[in-house]
């Protein structure tokens, strides 16, 4: 007797055979009960396209599946961590990863494509979750994107992406590498994190070889249905052949990570999900051991807006595209409302600190802003330098003195004396991303020159706006500065 539905609160009626509704009805009836239940690990789509292959066995999978997610307690402490810090958004099978990471047989990737010379923080998430498999006993890889780069992931875009030279990719690379080795700790050690590139098995395939041995595994239908493709297509937006084909490269990665380093797990963002379980089914087919996928939620600001996306444009984690100050200032000037959920995801402070700063109200909670951004910053730049920023915020807003290590750009002296504008300069600073929105908050008493409101969008800098050491102050708000130097 085929296992049957007993979730009634989802609206399926008791006991009906799942043989019964998937082979009638199958498409329709997961995707209306998707929609009903609203905690699915799926989108609609992708979850019609899955039901057409799997029919009965998946409608079973997918009870089991999310029972698991609400009412599973970890003994891992991989899981634990991940679970009461707000990591995980879906997982394709909690039991079984739980008995291997308990064990500290976890062995997790995500990748990495090197689309600019640093990552931002809105992959911080990712990086984190690698610190913690690490740190729970389990082993972490990297996966530089060398290989993918060249084709360009296609999801959650509405063009294709440029296509970078290879020089371009690899000095991409380097930069982006640099910032994992504050949070991993790398070395041969059967618990030290490693780093490969899908470039080393990508570049060399043969092409009829990888139709006959790996494209043959790929349904033209279902990948059609995957939300990186359907969007696209509904739109009338055009998808060129080549990001159509970045789905199956993903899937093959697991699937050389698998035999090559025993890997069993990839983890990525709620948008990689389809790819994830692209690979797993990959695997399976060409005969790996089982694998597994973890994805995060998309992490926005109570506001709506996306992580890591300023109006002064990307807040990066190298330090020569975005300076310690800069990047602990973005962390001080957090939501009231997001910092718990922040503390417990970009810092590594135990939870019973972190509720404790949770619980501060009103002008309190500036304290527990401090310590997210000291801490966010002292994980990813070093504690010395966290602790520089926040002295240098200290100096500047309660003191009103001109810290030297705020950030500082250069102007010439022949920019000035030609009649550098104060909305350019504005913009060359990098506080606002464009001369309308230097206008906009000259309008609302936003911008300051020396601490003065600039009233005159028709201003310039002029000689007499630096001091003795030739130094000028630019500020939007309370909380933004930036010191122009005339050299």
């Amino acid at each position: 007797m085929p296992m049957s539905l007993t979730a009634n609160r989802h609206g399926i009626s008791a006991q009906q055979p799942v043989e019964h509704v998937a082979g009638l009805h199958h498409r329709t009836f997961l995707a209306s009960w998707l929609r009903e239940i609203r905690s699915s690990v799926l989108e609609a789509a992708q979850l019609r396209a899955i039901a057409d292959a799997k029919h009965c066995l998946f409608a079973t999978s997918f009870t089991r599946h999310l029972r698991a997610m609400t009412d599973f307690t970890p003994r891992s402490d991989f899981l634990s961590v991940l679970q009461e810090r707000g990591f995980i958004h879906q997982c394709s099978d909690m039991a079984g990863l739980d008995a291997l990471a308990v064990k500290g047989e976890a062995i997790g990737y995500i990748g990495f494509d090197c689309t600019a010379p640093s990552l931002h923080v809105g992959s911080l998430v990712q990086i984190m979750m690698l610190h913690w498999l690490q740190q729970t006993g389990n082993k972490a890889i990297a996966l530089m994107g060398g290989g993918t780069t060249m084709v360009g992931d296609p999801s959650g875009r509405d063009e294709t992406r440029r296509i970078l030279t290879v020089e371009d990719i690899q000095s991409n690379k380097r930069g982006i590498f640099s910032v994992f080795s504050r949070f991993l700790n790398f070395g041969d050690g059967p618990r030290d994190a490693i780093t490969i590139d899908n470039a080393e098995w990508l570049t060399t395939l043969n092409w009829i070889e990888m139709l006959r041995d790996v494209g043959r595994h790929f349904s033209v239908n279902r990948m059609l249905s995957m939300d990186s493709v359907r969007m696209r297509l509904e739109r009338d937006q055009e998808m060129s052949f080549i990001e159509f084909n970045y789905m199956i490269l993903q899937a093959y990665d697991f699937t050389v990570l698998a035999r090559r380093l025993g890997c069993n797990l990839q983890m990525g963002g709620s948008d990689q999900w389809g790819n994830i379980v692209n690979g797993i089914d990959l695997g399976r087919r060409m005969g790996t051991h089982q694998l597994y996928a973890v994805t995060t939620p998309l992490i926005t600001t109570a506001s709506g807006a996306k992580m890591g996306k300023t109006a002064a444009g990307a807040i990066w984690l190298n330090a020569d595209q975005m300076p310690p100050y800069g990047y602990w200032q973005f962390w001080r000037n957090t939501e009231d409302a997001d910092v718990a959920r922040f503390l417990k995801l970009f810092t590594t402070l135990p939870m019973g600190e972190i509720a404790r700063l949770a619980a501060l109200q009103g002008a309190e909670i500036n304290a527990a802003k401090i310590t997210l951004a000291t801490e966010a910053t002292a994980l990813l730049h070093g504690r010395e330098a966290a602790e520089a920023a926040a002295e240098t915020a200290r100096k500047t807003f309660e003191e009103g003195t001109l810290a030297s290590d705020l950030p500082t750009i250069e102007v010439s002296g022949a920019e000035i004396a030609a009649g550098l504008g104060l909305l350019s300069a504005f913009v060359k600073a990098g506080i606002v991303p464009s001369t309308g929105e230097a206008r906009r908050q000259i309008k609302s008493g936003g911008l300051r020159l020396n601490d003065a409101i600039v009233s005159d969008e028709r201003a310039a800098l002029v000689a007499g706006d630096f001091n003795a050491d030739g130094i000028a102050k630019l500020s939007m708000g309370k909380k933004k500065h930036v010191l122009l130097k005339r050299v």
